[in-house]
């Protein structure tokens, strides 16, 4: 499955962008296991957000959306698990505005950091 391209904006971070796109490329979080495992996982590291809300569950793919706390900003944050390359591919983006101070791509870091620490 593709993900949504990133906007021109900065403001948006995808594992899915080309690789010498600095501004949006992130690279993959990494996962051993099924699709369905690696979504499961997913989830919990997501539900351990404040201020999130799981929006879509399916076949391989979860789309939550996370609220700030200041301003109640809503960012659209997809992951699709792609169990044959050991990868889950993650986009984040801000509904509104330009920038974002760096807060999509330090959640999907947080994200990751969570992921590991459950032995994923």
């Amino acid at each position: 499955m593709k993900l949504k391209p990133c906007p021109n904006s900065p403001n948006c971070v995808s594992s899915q962008a080309e690789p010498d796109d600095r501004r949006h490329y992130i690279r993959p979080l990494a996962f051993a296991g099924s699709a369905t495992e690696a979504i499961s996982a997913i989830r919990h590291v997501v539900e351990s957000f404040k201020r999130t809300r799981i929006q879509t569950v399916e076949d391989g793919y979860l789309h939550a959306v996370f609220v700030s706390a200041l301003f109640r900003f809503r960012d659209d944050v997809e992951f699709v698990a792609v169990p044959a390359e050991g990868v889950i591919h993650v986009r984040s983006a801000s509904r509104v505005g330009y920038g974002d101070l760096g807060a999509n791509r330090k959640r999907v870091e947080q994200i990751r950091t969570r992921l590991a620490a459950l032995g994923s």
